[in-house]
């Protein structure tokens, strides 16, 4: 039996804040809070979820907080309110015409996957392909004293986590993966630059090859494949390439000149999981390993990104450590928390997590429904 396509119904757009425990600290700044869109589809007496991952200022990528609010409001929603789609691609053509916004189309394509795998009584990896009861995770360690770091690691290294991530910066390199090294010379490691380096500072980097690394993640500009190339024709250490990667063409690209051995996958970086599948497959085809990273989100973000994790080419832990290291709260009613660094996928149909109703009115700053 066919499933009649589902009308979109409703809509429902909040901005949500919710505080940090602990200030979280890169290369571009230091966030004390993370404000998102939350978007919720209704159809058939069934809702769809999804955030954004775009930040109030553009010191990621172009998008931001309040542009993409705006963007949902008065393109994206009134495109697909009192649309019927039979499924994600159907809805996903309907999103293609408007360039970029990568983040803003996520937030509706992916609420919409929620929303179909609900329909079908389905778990969402099991539509995205996916398999598996748990997915290995890392951390992702902020920019701080060296002391602490090691304190930090050291914690984490205590609670199973699979992958350690230091965040650096010129300046905050070389003493601090000594240190890290030094006292933990087995650890799996990593360090992300966040773009802070230029092929000027190759002989630094270069540097970084003595401290087994599994990669160094985007260490050149955030829209370059070109010096990443050359910069990894440079280096024995892989490159993992994450804000460069916003299409797959910028994909294919990458991949055919070896900018980068490794890709970190964000679905709303690249605007959905349509994207971020083709990405996927691409990866494989290349036999480079892929790993899904992490904007701090909340539970309804992360609970997308541990389905996706579920993929048989994320073969790296990916940033979807436990909820509870980032808020004292979550805006959902399960806990999304990894033991021995595996986190569980949430059970159930679509993303498999519920809003929690009366503590998400506490942290919302707006919000308004729209309906066909």
């Amino acid at each position: 039996m066919t499933q009649a396509p589902l009308r979109i119904e409703a809509a429902e757009l909040r901005l949500v804040r919710l505080p940090l425990l602990t200030p979280f600290t890169i290369a571009t700044g230091t966030m004390t809070e993370k404000l998102f869109p939350l978007l919720t589809l209704r159809a058939d007496g069934i809702e769809g979820c999804a955030e954004g991952v775009m930040d109030p200022l553009p010191d990621y990528l172009e998008e931001t907080t309040a542009g993409a609010m705006a963007f949902l409001r008065d393109a994206l929603l009134p495109q697909v309110l009192g649309k019927a789609f039979a499924n994600p691609a159907e809805l996903n053509a309907r999103l293609a015409p408007w360039r970029g916004n990568q983040m803003a189309r996520a937030t509706v394509e992916m609420a919409f996957w929620d929303l179909w795998a609900k329909s079908l009584n389905l778990p969402l990896q099991s539509l995205l392909g996916g398999f598996g009861d748990a997915i290995d995770v890392g951390v992702s360690l902020g920019i701080g004293p060296i002391p602490g770091t090691l304190d930090r690691v050291a914690a984490h290294v205590a609670q199973g986590y699979k992958r350690i991530k230091l965040k650096i910066m010129p300046g905050h390199d070389l003493a601090l993966l000594q240190a890290v090294r030094a006292a933990f010379p087995d650890v799996h490691l990593t360090v992300d630059a966040n773009s802070a380096y230029t092929l000027a500072d190759t002989a630094l980097l270069q540097r970084l090859d003595g401290f087994a690394l599994d990669y160094i993640e985007q260490p050149l500009a955030w829209d370059d494949i070109h010096d990443h190339a050359t910069l990894q024709a440079r280096m024995a250490t892989p490159i993992c390439l994450d804000e460069s990667i916003r299409t797959v063409e910028h994909a294919r690209k990458a991949l055919q000149t070896d900018a980068g051995r490794v890709i970190n996958i964000k679905v709303g970086r690249v605007g959905g999981y349509h994207t971020a599948l083709r990405i996927h497959d691409l990866c494989a085809a290349f036999s480079v390993p892929v790993w899904c990273g992490g904007m701090l989100e909340s539970g309804i973000g992360r609970a997308h990104n541990i389905h996706l994790s579920t993929l048989p080419n994320f073969t790296r832990p990916g940033d979807t450590s436990s909820s509870s290291r980032y808020f004292a709260r979550d805006i959902i009613e399960q806990r999304l928390e990894a033991t021995t660094g595996r986190m569980p996928v949430p059970q159930g149909p679509g993303i498999g997590v519920t809003l929690d109703r009366d503590f998400l009115k506490s942290v919302t700053v707006s919000a308004e429904s729209l309906s066909a």
